[in-house]
C-alpha cells in the first residue's frame, strides 16, 4: 500500500498573482483579517494564488496527461482586476475568506471551461462546486469572535487590490505538511497573443 501512495501526486492548476503591488495588498488584507482574533488559517504569502482547477491526488501519469492538456491550450493573455473581499458560503458566516475577481472573470471562466473539457476527456472527476474565480486568503477554523470578523470583512468588502496579468497557467504539486502546504511547479504554459 505504501508504494502505491507514493505514486500519487496531489495537484492543482493555478494562476499566480504576478503584480507585486497586488500581492502586497492581498497580504495586508489577509493580515488585517488574521489580526481580528478569530481562529483561522491564513494562506502563506508564497501560496497566494487563484486555483483554476483542483485535481486532487492522482497517479503521476495522470498529472503528466494534465500537463499535456494545459501546455496544449491556446489562450491569449489578459489582465484580471482583483477587487472585493467575500466569504464562502456567506460573508456573515464564512468558512473561506477570499478576494474577488472583477474584470477578467469572464476570461477565467472561459479558460476554466477549456481546461475542464480536457480533464473530462482524461476521466478526471468534475468538481462538485461551480467555478467562481477568487483568491483564497484564509480558512476559518472557529467562530468565536465572529461578529468582529464580519465587521472587518464588511469594511473591506469593496477593497481594490489592482490589476495583475494572467499570462501563465501552472500545474502545481501540493505537499501537505503540519506547517502548511508546500507548492512546486510541475509544468507552466505561457499564454501568447495569437
Amino acid at each position: 500500500m505504501r508504494a502505491l501512495s507514493s505514486e500519487l501526486v496531489r495537484s492543482f492548476i493555478a494562476i499566480e498573482v504576478k503584480n507585486r503591488d497586488v500581492l502586497r495588498r492581498l497580504i495586508e488584507a489577509r493580515d488585517r483579517v488574521a489580526g481580528v482574533g478569530v481562529d483561522l488559517k491564513p494562506v502563506e504569502d508564497e501560496n497566494i494564488h487563484l486555483t483554476l482547477r483542483f485535481i486532487g491526488e492522482v497517479p503521476r501519469s495522470t498529472v503528466e496527461e494534465v500537463c499535456g492538456i494545459v501546455t496544449g491550450i491556446s489562450f491569449k493573455p489578459f489582465e484580471m482586476h482583483v477587487k472585493g473581499i467575500g466569504g464562502f458560503p456567506s460573508l456573515e458566516r464564512p468558512r473561506v475568506i477570499w478576494a474577488g475577481i472583477e474584470e477578467g472573470a469572464g476570461e477565467l471562466l472561459e479558460l476554466y471551461r477549456v481546461v475542464e473539457a480536457g480533464l473530462r476527456r482524461l476521466g478526471v472527476k468534475p468538481e462538485r462546486e461551480e467555478f467562481t474565480p477568487h483568491i483564497t486568503l484564509a480558512r476559518v477554523k472557529g467562530y468565536r469572535g465572529l461578529e468582529k470578523l464580519v465587521k472587518v470583512l464588511l469594511e473591506m468588502r469593496d477593497m481594490d487590490f489592482g490589476y495583475t496579468p494572467v499570462d501563465e497557467v501552472i500545474v502545481k504539486k501540493s505537499v501537505l505538511t503540519p506547517r502548511g502546504p508546500i507548492y512546486s511547479n510541475i509544468c507552466v504554459k505561457k499564454l501568447v497573443q495569437q
